[in-house]
């Protein structure tokens, strides 16, 4: 059973997301960064981006693996623009409606493509906020570009993942390969990854028309590419970890249910990143505290990059 597309609910929430960004002040932007990659984003509008008399800091949100960036930092945007924020919400590479051309596929050239968008916008400093994969896409930034990034929120997201954790998440989640649980094309896959991401026990309950429905509008796009994403990431190859501290602050936020990187992940990452390095745990939320938890999150967010 499938629902048409005008009675589609994904459709009608997508909508209504648009309406809550473009209320936060907010618009709908495309930009190409090179002569091979377009990069769709939610920002402030085109001449606000240059501002020189617009001391409020610039936050970058980098979303997760799934839908793109708005059906993921809704709430952020609502709580943080435009009053506190600069924010500028992107899609990454083969998501919503940023493309390329280019045949890289890794997370690192994700994150030359946010840093491209940032300096073509005119952007020299900002803070990065990262959850799950934008996370990843968050620490390369930092580590790449110290003189531009300022201070870094990495949520939920296992960069320091062995290959052994890869493995463990399948055993998890009773799938044999990784693109069957970060990339669901049935109701049963869509629901396993709901189980695993979310401790909403009622969305699990949702019929099969809703989650083939939400397959159909927000999984299906672009599926060939993110497959060679998820084959693409560097973290995670083989039991050596490949991360040094980073030179700025870090906020690392994890919930203590979190099924997709076990809250272990967040204890030793901490320490891998050194003392600059904060770690706030959120109580029976698992991974994605932005949502579940949202007021919380934005509170620990808030103080760790206003400093009040």
């Amino acid at each position: 059973m499938s629902l048409s597309s005008y009675l589609s609910p994904t459709r009608l929430l997508e909508g209504y997301l648009r309406r809550c960004l473009t209320s936060a002040g907010l618009t709908s932007q495309t930009l190409s960064i090179d002569s091979e990659t377009t990069i769709h984003f939610w920002g402030p509008p085109p001449l606000d981006h240059r501002s020189d008399d617009d001391d409020r800091p610039v936050m970058l949100l980098l979303h997760g693996f799934g839908p793109s960036s708005m059906w993921q930092w809704r709430r952020q945007i609502q709580a943080f623009s435009p009053s506190v924020f600069r924010l500028y919400s992107p899609d990454l590479v083969f998501f919503g409606d940023s493309t390329s051309s280019s045949t890289n596929r890794t997370e690192v050239f994700q994150a030359e493509c946010m840093a491209k968008l940032m300096e073509k916008m005119g952007i020299g400093k900002y803070n990065v906020v990262g959850t799950s994969y934008g996370g990843f896409v968050a620490y390369h930034m930092a580590k790449m570009w110290p003189e531009k990034v300022e201070k870094v929120v990495i949520a939920s997201s296992g960069i320091n993942m062995r290959k052994c954790d890869s493995e463990s998440l399948l055993q998890r989640s009773n799938c044999e390969c990784i693109e069957k649980v970060m990339l669901p094309s049935t109701a049963t896959e869509l629901r396993t990854l709901m189980a695993l991401a979310s401790s909403w026990r009622l969305v699990r309950m949702f019929p099969d028309a809703l989650w083939n429905d939400v397959i159909n509008n927000l999984y299906k796009k672009n599926r060939k590419e993110k497959i060679e994403l998820l084959k693409g990431v560097t973290f995670g190859r083989n039991e050596n970890l490949n991360i040094d501290p980073l030179s700025q602050e870090v906020l690392i936020v994890w919930g203590d249910k979190d099924q997709i990187f076990p809250v272990k992940m967040s204890y030793e990452l901490k320490e891998i990143l050194g003392e600059k390095a904060k770690l706030e745990i959120i109580d029976n939320t698992s991974h994605v505290p932005q949502i579940e938890c949202a007021q919380e999150f934005n509170n620990i967010v808030l103080k760790f990059l206003k400093g009040s």
